[in-house]
């Protein structure tokens, strides 16, 4: 098991099993949004994605896993299996959950080269969430999306 994300002992690291759980697609969360007609049903589709995301147990909520630059608390697992990078990533805050949610379409089960070829402002821009975020949800977002291209260099 590779954790590039923090220094933890493998008491504070899920198990692989915990890594694996289904996402949608960068594609289909794009036709999603797409469909959405203004930005209160985009919105919307964050909320639902987040709950669709499953929690950390309040042992994995450490500061090792934490993520800086987020004014919501997140946090963030990596691991490397067969040349695929999958994360574990939560937020105590809906909403980051929920565009975490959208990360994960984007990089969760991706090869290294996907991964570092994913540009996150042209994803978000495609979503539809360019300027429809806070500054500081904005900045979270580009920290979350940060730790997990850093994860997989």
């Amino acid at each position: 098991m590779t954790d590039s994300t923090s220094p933890m002992t493998d008491s504070t690291m899920p198990s692989e099993a915990d890594f694996h759980y289904s996402v949608q697609d960068a594609e289909t969360l794009l036709a999603r949004f797409t469909k959405a007609a203004n930005w209160q049903e985009r919105y919307r589709q964050i909320m639902l994605l987040g709950k669709d995301l499953p929690s950390l147990s309040p042992e994995l909520r450490v500061e090792a896993a934490q993520v800086k630059g987020c004014e919501s608390d997140a946090w963030i697992y990596h691991l490397e299996q067969a040349g695929k990078h999958y994360y574990l990533a939560d937020s105590d805050a809906r909403i980051v959950k929920g565009l975490i949610g959208l990360l994960l379409g984007a990089c969760h089960g991706k090869s290294r080269a996907e991964i570092q070829a994913f540009d996150p402002a042209a994803y978000f821009k495609q979503l539809g969430l360019e300027g429809q975020l806070s500054p500081s949800r904005t900045n979270g977002l580009n920290s979350l999306a940060k730790a997990m291209l850093e994860a997989t260099r």
